[in-house]
């Protein structure tokens, strides 16, 4: 059994077209802050792609970019069945992706046993 690795490279071309979207400015929406696309998942038939995105900001700027996003999804998913060329038009779920906050956590409380332990 062959294992197709297709659904990840529609997955990078995916996140390219959305970033290409966002660095555009084709999204006036103000809830929109600043993100970074971390990664897209696409399913096995190509019919749902599931967007990472990560922010700085206030967890009420966070849910604000989610319900811009989650507003901007019709929008966005024509722009990438476009871009993309893709037969079927993938349902797109934006998910935050709190890997680079728990990352962050997990350095600031090693330097804080570094400073106390005085290495």
């Amino acid at each position: 059994m062959s294992t197709s690795n297709r659904p990840e490279r529609v997955g990078q071309e995916i996140q390219a077209a959305i970033a290409n979207i966002l660095t555009r400015g084709e999204l006036k929406d103000p809830r929109i802050g600043y993100i970074t696309l971390t990664g897209v998942k696409v399913s096995q038939d190509l019919k749902t792609a599931r967007v990472f995105y990560s922010m700085i900001g206030t967890e009420q700027e966070r849910k604000d970019t989610q319900k811009g996003l989650e507003a901007a999804k019709g929008f966005i998913r024509r722009e990438v069945t476009e871009a993309v060329n893709l037969r079927v038009s993938p349902e797109i779920f934006f998910s935050f992706d709190e890997s680079l906050e728990r990352g962050d956590r997990i350095e600031r409380l090693l330097r804080e046993v570094k400073d106390k332990e005085g290495w």
